[in-house]
């Protein structure tokens, strides 16, 4: 009986000391799975930070490109104005204010031989000629303008206003340049200000200087964070985030990292932040780099870490006085903290999973060719709008080579830029056109190199947008301008050829009463009479196309006025075996316009379209109203040979003719496109050969007319 007593004490001794070691051993396990999943969550953090401060770098480098693109066609169009041009066209006025929405607050156009120079500010609607003054042109290196090239300066600090200069030529004349001035806050404003990271986090930008470009906290802006973070915090703040700056962000790389500081958003005293950040490269010409960073106080992160920690310690602790009483009852609670541990853990996996896959999304949304490719030039990944485009899968495509996808004069090139990527490390900017189906369209590329952790490059990601409607609108753009000058130019020609002409056919006019008809020289002089008419409406067509004001016009009832030019031309089409078919709209509203301009431009339609079918076929006229704008629309197609894609952009210029000599003066399409402009509507040629590929033959011109309201003038 009295070793009952030992034996129970030892066994309690034993039995405790051993729960004593699972105890302890669990406490340090908890600590350590706690430890290792807040590391976990942390990097998963940052690298969502990362993503969202590349985001943030290409919408700016995006929209860089875009006012460089802008300014140098803004410098073309320039170049295409007669004279020294003192002043902006309505046009170019109206460019500038849809530019002063990227923080272009101020466009100069600069004459250096005539040291004066136009400023278009963006509460004006006018541009103010000024002196120049020479000191204060950017310091442009020598012959940097020889190509077509902007030049980009550093940014300028004035207080708390950060600005920098966008430079082009005009092309043929150096000596004049075009200039935005850019407030780079407003410029970067609606890309950061709203831009978040977990609850908190916010986004900053500074350039190579160590100056801050945009931070949330505004006396930030136009410092030197390194200056700036002397003044108001201790000095132990800051040195892992000095570090940081001056050995990766200053020299243009892209990382993660975290420091200890002093600030956050209006928040003061110690506190770890995490920093995600990436370079945006500014310029090539000269080099300029700034960086974007993404940070966020790391208890954000922790905060739901350390609860369940809390608790589970709090929870552990009280097992830990029961159980030295009863191990079973150790041994039950720790199976089931166990358990609650797991579950913490799959749904804190299952979070970041959500999380990533909501990211993944956002490319998946876009409608942009988004894909990454190897050296070779084989598909990484696609996006899903990309394998829609090419009819197919992404996990298809996934493997493939771009040449296999695209043909040889788009592959080729996307490939040789691609390795160019991976030999520079850099990114390329890229434009080109791409032939479909349907239509040719033109895409607007930026190759940029992925590193991996170990900084080396190991893909190519190819962000693509098309551009198509950006370039017909560049294309009308120009060609209006042309026409517009050559209607000055026409008139000025018909008005000096018509005084000879004039007194020509009046001096013919008295040899041909002097002659006896049936004669020689009654013959020779009436045929020199037919060939001074035949001059005559010439220059009548000229002078109508540039004569763009006009007394009364009249209410045309475009169905009337396409019935009348059918019947005179019906007997045409019926000679050539020709179809012709008819789609009205029955409630089509009148035009204001001079009924015979209007049908002239309809006779010169038709009759294009007739002469394109020698061997017959079919002539639709439709009539209709334009959807959600108030035009009406007259389509006029046919399938007869069409136009070659080299004559597509001449057809409107005068004395243009693919007809044999003597059967056409090249005037009719030059006089409708001015008549047409004239009523403010615009005409549109759609044409394909018979050599096109997947199309028919066949041309459609589509001309807008708008439409006359009641109770305008």
């Amino acid at each position: 009986m009295s070793r009952h007593p030992g034996l129970s004490r030892k066994f309690i001794i034993g039995v405790s000391a051993i729960t004593l070691v699972v105890l302890v051993t669990g406490l340090i396990l908890t600590l350590w799975v706690g430890q290792v999943l807040r590391e976990v969550v942390t990097d998963q953090f940052n690298d969502q930070q990362l993503s969202v401060a590349r985001g943030a770098k290409h919408l700016v480098e995006r929209e860089l490109n875009e006012l460089r693109k802008t300014l140098v066609a803004l410098a073309r169009n320039l170049a295409e104005s007669p004279g020294t041009s003192s002043t902006f066209s309505d046009a170019e006025l109206k460019l500038f204010s849809q530019i002063v929405l990227n923080g272009v607050r101020k466009v100069e156009l600069i004459d250096v031989k005539s040291r004066k120079k136009w400023v278009y500010l963006s509460y004006r609607r006018t541009a103010m000629e000024e002196r120049l003054d020479e000191e204060a042109l950017p310091d442009i290196p020598p012959g940097f303008f020889a190509e077509e090239s902007v030049w980009t300066s550093l940014p300028v600090i004035k207080g708390s206003d950060v600005s920098m200069t966008l430079v082009a030529s005009i092309p043929r004349d150096l000596s004049r340049l075009v200039l935005f001035d850019v407030n780079i806050s407003w410029f970067l404003e609606p890309y950061l200000k709203n831009l978040r990271s977990g609850k908190t986090g916010y986004a900053w930008v500074m350039d190579n200087r160590g100056i801050f470009l945009f931070h949330p906290n505004l006396s930030f802006i136009g410092t030197e964070a390194f200056l700036m973070r002397k003044g108001p915090f201790p000095e132990q703040f800051f040195p892992k985030i000095n570090q940081v700056q001056r050995d990766r962000v200053l020299e243009g790389l892209e990382g993660t990292g975290s420091y200890v500081y002093g600030w956050h958003r209006g928040i003061t005293g110690e506190m770890e932040k995490l920093i995600a950040y990436t370079p945006i490269r500014v310029s090539n010409r000269p080099s300029q780099t700034w960086s974007v960073a993404v940070v966020a106080p790391v208890f954000e992160i922790e905060d739901e870490v350390r609860k369940n920690q809390y608790w589970q310690l709090l929870f552990l602790g009280l097992v830990i006085g029961v159980v030295l009483l009863a191990s079973a009852v150790v041994l039950v609670v720790e199976t089931r903290w166990s358990r609650t541990l797991e579950k913490q853990v799959v749904l804190r996996t299952e979070a970041l999973k959500r999380s990533e896959e909501n990211y993944r999304s956002l490319v998946e949304s876009a409608e942009d060719f988004i894909f990454t490719l190897d050296r070779q030039g084989y598909f990484l990944s696609v996006n899903s709008f990309t394998a829609k485009f090419l009819g197919c899968s992404a996990e298809a495509l996934v493997g493939r080579g771009f040449h296999t996808v695209f043909e040889d004069e788009v592959a080729e090139p996307m490939v040789h830029r691609a390795r160019l990527v991976f030999e520079a490390g850099k990114s390329i900017p890229y434009e080109f056109e791409m032939k479909t189906r349907a239509h040719p369209i033109w895409l607007s590329a930026n190759l940029m190199p992925l590193r991996n952790e170990t900084g080396e490059i190991s893909a190519v990601l190819c962000i693509a947008r098309n551009i198509t409607e950006s370039k017909k609108l560049e294309k009308q753009l120009i060609s209006t301008e042309k026409l517009a000058s050559l209607g000055t130019l026409a008139a000025g020609v018909a008005h000096e050829i018509n005084n000879p002409l004039g007194v020509i056919l009046g001096f013919c006019d008295l040899l041909i009463r002097k002659k006896e008809p049936g004669s020689q020289e009654y013959e020779d002089l009436k045929v020199i009479e037919r060939q001074g008419f035949y001059c005559k409406e010439i220059t009548e067509n000229l002078l109508g196309f540039a004569r763009l004001n006009v007394s009364e016009d009249d209410l045309v009832d475009i169905e009337d006025s396409l019935a009348e030019i059918i019947k005179i031309g019906r007997h045409a089409m019926e000679m050539k075996g020709i179809h012709l078919v008819k789609e009205c709209c029955d409630d089509l509203a009148p035009v204001r316009g001079d009924p015979r301009q209007l049908q002239q431009v309809f006779m010169n339609m038709i009759t294009n379209a007739v002469a394109a079918m020698e061997n017959g076929g079919t002539l639709t006229i439709r009539t209709g109203m334009e959807r959600g704008k108030r035009r009406a629309v007259v389509q006029i197609e046919d399938d007869g040979v069409g136009i070659s894609p080299e004559n597509l952009e001449r057809i409107y210029d005068p004395f243009f003719t693919t007809k044999p000599e003597g059967e056409g003066t090249g005037l009719g399409l030059f006089v409708s496109y001015g008549i047409i402009s004239k009523y403010g509507g615009i005409i549109e040629c759609e044409s394909h050969t018979a050599n096109a590929p997947g199309q028919k033959s066949g041309t459609t011109f589509t001309i807008k007319l708008p439409i006359w309201v009641r109770g305008e003038s």
